[in-house]
């Protein structure tokens, strides 16, 4: 009967390039699941759990949350194909990152306002107290 070699965290660790700390935050997560634990405490991985750290790495690199990543495994280990939920996923985070454009290009407008409000007239009045008067000039009305 053959036996199964299962790896060491550190040994993953070494695989994946992640920190060990990092490895036991995934498997505290539940995004990484030790095959057993050892009577010493150690946790004891399978050989395919290097190709789950590098799924979780290539969704991180996509912008998924740890959280996100969660529901994704879940959903495939519960035996389904998670994609129609990655897509679902990554359409909210087009429009999240349209949103961000827009309140960007919006902060960008009105900071280079400032800037040539100041370059025009770089002699505000000064107050002795005012840390510097451009940025007292400034409302804090929204």
């Amino acid at each position: 009967m053959k036996e199964v070699a299962y790896l060491k965290i550190g040994e993953l660790a070494k695989q994946t390039g992640l920190a060990v700390g990092t490895l036991r935050y995934y498997s505290d997560l539940g995004l990484l699941q030790p095959v057993q634990r050892g009577d010493n405490g150690y946790r004891y991985y399978s050989q395919d759990a290097s190709q789950q750290v590098q799924f979780i790495k290539k969704a991180q690199t996509l912008g998924f949350t740890l959280e996100e990543i969660k529901k994704i495994l879940n959903v495939r280990d519960r035996g389904e194909k998670p994609c129609s939920l990655v897509q679902s996923l990554l359409d909210q985070k087009i429009d999240q990152l349209e949103l961000k454009i827009e309140q960007m290009t919006l902060f960008k407008a009105e900071l280079e306002e400032y800037r040539t409000t100041w370059t025009n007239n770089p002699n505000l009045e000064s107050d002795s107290q005012e840390v510097c008067p451009l940025i007292s000039s400034v409302s804090l009305d929204s």
